[in-house]
Formats: C-alpha cells, sequence, structure tokens
C-alpha cells in the first residue's frame, strides 16, 4: 500500500479511526477550492505518520511472538510519562 498514490480513499483507509475520518472528509469538503490542497497535504502526512507506526508496530510484534527482543535501543520514559500526566491533571 505504501507504493500507492494518496487519494482520499487511501487517506481514510490509512486514518483508520472513524472519528479522524470524519473529520478529514468534514475538512475536506469545507474547505475552499484554494486550501483543497493544503488541507489534503495535512492530513496525508498525519495518515502516513499512522500508517508508518501500524507497520512498524506489526513488524515489532513479529519479534515479540517469536519470543526475541526487540532491535534497537529503548529508553525508559514511565516515569517522565507519569510525571506530565500528574502535572496535566492539577
Amino acid at each position: 500500500m505504501s507504493d500507492d498514490p494518496w487519494t482520499i480513499e487511501r487517506v481514510c483507509e490509512a486514518l483508520r479511526d472513524g472519528v479522524l475520518v470524519r473529520e478529514f472528509l468534514d475538512e475536506i469538503n469545507k474547505a475552499p477550492a484554494h486550501q483543497l490542497l493544503h488541507v489534503f497535504t495535512r492530513w496525508q502526512v498525519v495518515a502516513g505518520d499512522i500508517d508508518a507506526a501500524v507497520r512498524r508496530g506489526r513488524e515489532l510484534a513479529t519479534y515479540e511472538d517469536r519470543g526475541e527482543d526487540l532491535p534497537g535501543q529503548w529508553v525508559d520514559v514511565t516515569d517522565r510519562v507519569r510525571e506530565e500526566a500528574a502535572t496535566a491533571r492539577t
């Protein structure tokens, strides 16, 4: 799918979430003609990032399925995320 040209349909498929798809379609349908490319490009980037993350997650899942360590160097940021969440809640 990654070599296919980006279309409205492909963006919708890559977004994978009904809420995001509706938001994208709403924006693209209401955009003035001179802003269509900008709106589409912005959502294409979002869809591409989601698509890449899904592919990466599936790739990493194969390592886990085989009982292997994940490739690369991993940094545990759990404490930092918890601190930021606590700060956000206050």
